[in-house]
């Protein structure tokens, strides 16, 4: 199999018309748009999209002064591709215009654009110097706006930053972490996690294939930490897919149930368990409907906005609107309830969401305690390593956010807390 780099270019483009016209996250369009390139290509197109999207506001900003109005959405994209090559990548400006010039040429319809594009991108190409006093890419409005009301525009705009800094590669250790960061070349982290700034094939690093570890961002291995199983414990594991929480809490020595409604994501968690030598029941069934009670502790990693996730997948505020916001919350209110009715008297329950919004996690929490009599916040679940008092809320729980860690490279945005069923 052969391809090149217009064919990268091509298939960054169709990445991100999948995105921004048709509202598809990455992970569902990336293994059938990437599987007609060879390796070096594949990573090519993905690289060109993923940068695209994390710049793509001040993408629009740097056109915006060209444009005498918007062009469709497909030419605007390959304009936001070439500014991206030229502007942030460094490319070399003669080329890049050349095969965005080509890219347009492939749609018949609108040959006729070629020299707009042309004309534009090498207007881009002069004034490349004007790049870094842009501000920093903001988010779109449809999240921007709840996250200001939350937050305050300090904590925004240091969010943005940690989402245009992009994402180290964090892994969880089976076994002793500071043992890994040397096998690895990585920082272990106070909160037990270990840090690659830079890393190659994340399958190619020691210790993947004898399942010494696996990849967790360090704000997502917090929730099993503050839930503390022992071993012999019964625990259960809500929407557990992808696993990682599945193999934290396996590694502790608990009985471990682990549901998740996706067959598919679930093949995933058994295939992680098995490369780790750990051992968990695996259910494939609708969280909600699972009846299977009597458990000691429960950890529920709820379905959310996955807005706490966008350093890693920039893709994400461009595929949605939060039109499906009211749903989630509804849903999240039913999993808390379920939860707590599979917990034994006295038991324990960890929720928590990848969000960033109040709503999915303090307003949660707020209104799960005023609809159970005797639920309690476990402020000392949160008096384990790593985790700062001032990362703690008035209710006991824990706000993790993007910009927490930025000299370090940051860490997902979750909300985390520890209730004690009465």
């Amino acid at each position: 199999m052969q391809s090149n780099a217009s064919d990268a270019r091509q298939v960054a483009l169709a990445l991100l018309c999948d995105v921004t016209i048709h509202g598809k996250l990455l992970p569902e369009v990336l293994a059938r748009r990437l599987s007609p390139l060879v390796a070096g290509d594949r990573a090519r197109a993905q690289r060109l999209a993923l940068t695209t999207l994390r710049v793509m506001d001040r993408a629009d900003r740097m056109l915006g002064p060209y444009l005498q109005r918007r062009p469709s959405d497909r030419i605007m994209n390959i304009l936001r591709l070439g500014v991206a090559e030229i502007c942030q990548d460094k490319s070399a400006p003669h080329g890049v215009v050349n095969a965005m010039v080509d890219l347009v040429r492939l749609d018949k319809r609108e040959t006729r654009l070629s020299g707009l594009v042309n004309a534009v991108l090498r207007k881009v190409a002069g004034d490349v110097e004007k790049w870094e006093k842009l501000p920093v890419p903001r988010l779109p409005k449809w999240l921007r706006k709840p996250l200001l009301a939350d937050y305050g525009k300090d904590i925004v705009l240091a969010t943005e930053a940690a989402h245009y800094a992009g994402a180290p590669l964090d892994l969880t250790a089976k076994g002793d972490p500071e043992r890994l960061a040397m096998a690895v070349g990585g920082e272990v982290l106070l909160m037990g996690s270990v840090r690659l700034q830079n890393w190659g094939q994340v399958s190619a690093l020691p210790g993947f294939e004898a399942g010494d570890w696996w990849v967790q961002d360090a704000a997502a291995a917090m929730p099993a930490r503050v839930l503390d199983t022992k071993p012999g414990e019964s625990v259960l594991d809500l929407c557990a897919a992808p696993g990682g929480k599945t193999m934290q809490l396996a590694a502790t020595g608990a009985t471990v149930t682990a549901v998740d409604v996706s067959e598919t994501r679930m093949k995933r968690v058994i295939e992680n368990l098995s490369r780790c030598n750990l051992k968990a029941k695996t259910v494939v069934a609708d969280a909600v409907e699972f009846d299977e009670a009597g458990f000691d502790a429960v950890l529920l990693d709820a379905p959310c906005s996955a807005t706490g996730t966008i350093r890693r997948h920039p893709d994400l505020p461009y595929a949605k609107d939060g039109s499906e916001f009211p749903a989630l919350f509804e849903l999240q209110a039913k999993l808390i309830d379920k939860a707590l009715a599979l917990l034994k008297p006295g038991g324990r329950l960890v929720y928590c969401t990848c969000s960033l919004l109040i709503d999915e996690g303090e307003e949660q929490i707020r209104d799960a305690l005023t609809r159970h009599k005797g639920l309690k916040v476990d402020r000392d679940a949160l008096l384990i390593p790593g985790i700062k008092p001032d990362w703690a809320d008035d209710l006991g729980g824990l706000r993790l956010r993007s910009d927490f860690l930025a000299s370090k490279g940051g860490m997902d945005g979750f909300y985390i807390a520890a209730l004690t069923k009465g």
